[in-house]
């Protein structure tokens, strides 16, 4: 909306107040880009910025209803309101012709545009040029956050714009099917290395449904997993066999995996490194070492040398790692690295095969259900590529970081899924953080770690709210978090949304 109004005339300046999380936000539904959602001008919305097109004078346009017995119509214009709040009440009746049929005016919007929703501190968050058919979002209408996103964006494809839902994941997956074995080819090989989570298990039955043998998987132990995931995952890996894709062959497809250890060499190069940026780099490295490694090792096995690497890379990890296209970095952030975005070093010999690039979360998953993944991959809360790196903040060979945090995510974990709630939650995990805390356990006075829990609902990952626990469940999970671990004395619970915060804490 910003760039629309930028580029065609009109005025954005940074804001004087930011917007980030959950906002409400106050629209008009009789315009052509709201429609009729409802009787309410109100709705809560998931903003994200420090920018904005403009103020909103809260100018009204008169619309004729009979006035109060009492009185007469007076407000002032430049007080920015509510819509909701009633600005005069006809008799025996409730003000809705005037919530209706508000409009905000706005000299500093491009030529023929009109704001027809703003946010409580007034400023600009939906507008729309009726006649030339250019509408404009401030918020994310996209989430699951936003109360009436769905309609919005419902609204605006099938009405205003006339298309129609001719679209679905079968066409995604025929279209990946196409392009995988377009770009590999008939006899290439290719390596996918698999970490047990949703993302990395649906690119490889992907791929492998469109190459069969031809792939190779690998599930590496860098040493920053969780409580004993090693071995669970690659139980996983031997007990689950995947169907097969035809709904009239009997036989199953075994997708066999190699396990790695690289642990003991990636801690090594972690050691002594605090800066978040530094982990991520120094562990997308490693990952490349052990990827060349794994590479020779097929070429023996099979006397062909592997030239495509699969990786699970989605669309938001695509956002958060780098600017937009042609931007030369000149007006966007990286907000952290990802080792599988940013391309490979041309030495290494592999082109890049990411057939869920263009995909959110909640999309793999669907994906993944069509093609028959096991519900014991789908299901799984997301875990970050760099795994307890980004969850240990500071140094992670350090006072017994990695023992601590496993110990104490695998209790939350497991009251979590005690509690029935896994299912309700977009993820959950637990933060080992470089302080330490003044405590009396027992008779004795403790100086012991702090530890956060984090859990949020979400659909993609890049927007996120706090999971809101009963006070009893996190009271007993605390208790038993102090009497097992013994050298945590203090938990936290994280009750920030995304945005501000990311998900992870580093």
């Amino acid at each position: 909306m910003q760039l629309i109004v930028q580029k065609l005339g009109g005025e954005v300046k940074s804001a004087d107040k930011a917007e980030y999380g959950r906002m409400p936000v106050h629209t008009v539904n009789a315009s052509s880009l709201y429609g009729n959602e409802g009787d309410s001008t109100s709705q809560m919305v998931w903003m994200s910025h420090g920018d904005e097109a403009t103020k909103a004078r809260s100018v009204i346009t008169p619309v004729p209803i009979r006035p109060r017995r009492r009185g007469s119509l007076a407000f002032d214009p430049d007080t920015p309101r509510r819509l909701s709040t009633p600005l005069l009440t006809p008799f025996n009746s409730t003000p809705t012709s005037i919530r209706r049929f508000a409009r905000w005016n706005d000299p500093k919007l491009p030529e023929g545009f009109e704001c027809v929703g703003k946010s409580d501190a007034g400023a600009v968050v939906a507008i729309e040029d009726a006649k030339r058919k250019i509408f404009g979002l401030q918020y994310h209408p996209e989430v699951t956050h936003s109360e009436r996103g769905k309609e919005t964006l419902s609204h605006f494809l099938f009405t205003v714009a006339g298309v129609t839902a001719g679209w679905s994941m079968q066409n995604v997956l025929d279209e990946q099917l196409e392009i995988v074995r377009r770009k590999v080819g008939p006899d290439a090989h290719v390596i996918c290395a698999l970490s047990g989570g949703v993302d990395s298990a649906v690119a490889a039955t992907l791929v492998h449904k469109a190459i069969g043998d031809r792939l190779h998987c690998c599930f590496v132990d860098n040493g920053l997993l969780r409580y004993k995931e090693q071995e669970r995952v690659m139980t996983m890996f031997k007990c689950v066999l995947y169907k097969s894709f035809s709904p009239t062959a009997r036989e199953h497809l075994h997708l066999p995996v190699t396990c790695i250890d690289d642990s003991e060499r990636l801690l090594g190069k972690l050691k002594g490194v605090t800066d978040p940026e530094k982990k991520r780099k120094t562990i997308g490295a490693a990952f490349i070492e052990v990827f060349k490694e794994y590479k020779q090792t097929v070429e023996n096995k099979t006397g062909v040398r592997p030239t495509f690497l699969v990786q699970g890379t989605l669309y938001p990890d695509v956002i958060e790692s780098c600017p937009p296209p042609g931007s030369d970095q000149k007006h966007s952030h990286t907000i952290k690295s990802h080792h599988n975005v940013g391309g490979l070093p041309k030495e290494l010999g592999f082109e890049l095969v990411e057939p869920l690039r263009m995909l959110f979360k909640d999309e793999v998953r669907k994906l993944g259900l069509i093609m028959d993944v096991p519900k014991a991959f789908i299901s799984r809360h997301p875990f970050p590529g760099p795994g307890l790196a980004v969850r240990v903040l500071g140094d992670v060979c350090a006072e017994g970081a990695l023992e601590t945090i496993r110990a104490v995510d695998e209790i939350y974990i497991n009251a979590i899924k005690d509690a029935g709630l896994y299912d309700q939650i977009w993820q959950a995990f637990a933060v080992f953080l470089p302080i330490k805390s003044v405590g009396v356990q027992g008779d004795q006075r403790t100086h012991s770690h702090v530890v956060g829990l984090r859990a949020i609902t979400s659909s993609d990952g890049m927007t996120a709210d706090w999971f809101q626990f009963e006070p009893k469940f996190l009271q007993e999970v605390s208790a038993k978090i102090c009497n097992q671990v013994r050298n945590v004395n203090r938990v936290v619970y994280d009750i920030t949304s995304k945005p501000p915060s990311t998900v992870e804490w580093e």
